[in-house]
């Protein structure tokens, strides 16, 4: 298999955008239509998911040490789909038709047989972790929503259990189906460490145009269903190092990150010194910024620093005035911050970390939006923090 030959192949043909995966599942459906209910009704999404896969496998075709466990968390995580062994040749067929067809002159015996033994490969390690799977755990877990706390318009705190225990290491995700959104599953991260009563945490904020986040803001009650996944993901706590530790959370980024800091505080011996830094665009969207202040309260070695990316600190002094219900103008209160804010910072998280410290010796543990994951751990590096020391979610999904 001739890895180099493979990506410059994929490059020519991903360069034909959704066309590439419109071809794949009309082939595969036409063939295959028993395969079509285990996709939800709109594609266009999954589409999209298809490529991001395909382009990750391919870019990772000659290293073995990092695409094989990414495969078997692939396979493990696509039990919940129903696939089963003797789906996976008319998968790799139509994939071969698809490349072909698009690869048009450039196609030859040699190239078949590269996707081909690369195809083998993905489909046997992804075939074998979901047998491996499969005699420990259920393809999905049935659970039941115990409380909602819906805590903005466009956010709310869910918390569900499981029918049995879900074993995961606080950081991951799973994927979430709810049954008015059948078929279309969301990765979400518990926001706590495992509990006795084996009770997730979720925040969920809601995605415009998001199918799924809709439901699960706007609708979800105390007594609802839905099915978890199995968990998935790296942004998990390396118990082994001795060093202090540096979380930094933008917006519902927040979950993974409040569940390691669950994880840190139930040591045994006294934890290292914690600084958690939680961002949002405005003050109102820092919706959990009273609890973590009552963890900070309660212990000693942790410091949260609130931070406030689009409005600008108040004026002292300054009054804020304000149209009233009749239409007239009010005085209102002061803008100078309540006592309780006065520990908010103004800035993105990035030049905000810059201005509290250089991080170099800290482990760092960064979750939230793309764009400022990217960024902070950037500004991280430029502080003097090993990249190696700094861990945010890797996986890649496929299935939402």
């Amino acid at each position: 298999m001739d890895a180099q030959r493979l990506k410059e192949n994929f490059a020519r043909v991903a360069e034909q955008g959704d066309a590439v995966a419109l071809f794949f599942y009309s082939d595969l459906f036409v063939g295959n239509p028993q395969l079509r209910d285990m996709f939800p009704i709109g594609m266009a999404g999954q589409r999209d998911k298809l490529l991001r896969a395909l382009g990750l496998i391919v870019s990772r075709v000659d290293d073995l040490p990092e695409l094989v466990p990414f495969l078997q968390q692939l396979g493990r995580d696509h039990r919940k789909f129903g696939i089963l062994a003797e789906h996976y040749p008319h998968v790799g067929a139509s994939l071969i038709r698809t490349l072909r067809y698009f690869s048009g002159s450039a196609w030859t015996p040699e190239l078949e047989a590269d996707w081909g033994a690369a195809y083998g490969l993905v489909a046997q390690v992804m075939q074998e972790a979901a047998d491996d799977d499969s005699r420990t755990s259920p393809p999905w877990w049935e659970a039941r929503v115990v409380a909602v706390e819906r805590r903005r318009f466009d956010l709310a705190v869910l918390r569900v259990e499981p029918d049995r225990p879900l074993p995961y290491l606080p950081g991951q995700s799973v994927a979430v189906e709810v049954p008015a959104r059948l078929r279309q599953w969301r990765f979400y991260s518990m926001a706590n460490a495992p509990r006795p009563d084996n009770t997730l945490d979720f925040h969920v904020r809601l995605v415009d145009g998001g199918a799924v986040s809709s439901v699960m803001v706007r609708t979800l009650q105390p007594g609802d269903r839905m099915r978890l996944g199995a968990p998935i993901g790296t942004l998990v706590l390396d118990e082994s190092s001795p060093r202090d530790v540096l979380l930094v959370a933008g917006s519902t980024g927040l979950a993974p990150i409040k569940a390691i800091l669950e994880q840190i505080a139930q040591r045994a011996a006294r934890p290292p010194a914690v600084q958690l830094f939680f961002g949002a665009r405005t003050r109102d969207a820092l919706y959990d910024l009273e609890d973590l202040r009552k963890l900070a309260a309660e212990l000693p070695w942790l410091t949260v620093v609130p931070a406030v990316s689009d409005e600008a600190p108040p004026r002292p002094g300054f009054i804020d005035v304000r149209p009233s219900l009749d239409g007239s103008l009010a005085r209102v209160a002061s803008a100078n911050p309540p006592p309780e804010d006065s520990d908010i910072e103004y800035g993105a998280l990035p030049a905000v970390l810059a201005r509290r410290g250089s991080w170099a010796g800290h482990d760092a543990y960064v979750c939230g939006p793309a764009a400022m994951v990217a960024n902070t751990v950037d500004e991280l590096v430029r502080l003097g923090v090993d990249r190696a020391r700094i861990r945010q979610e890797t996986f890649v999904d496929t299935q939402r």
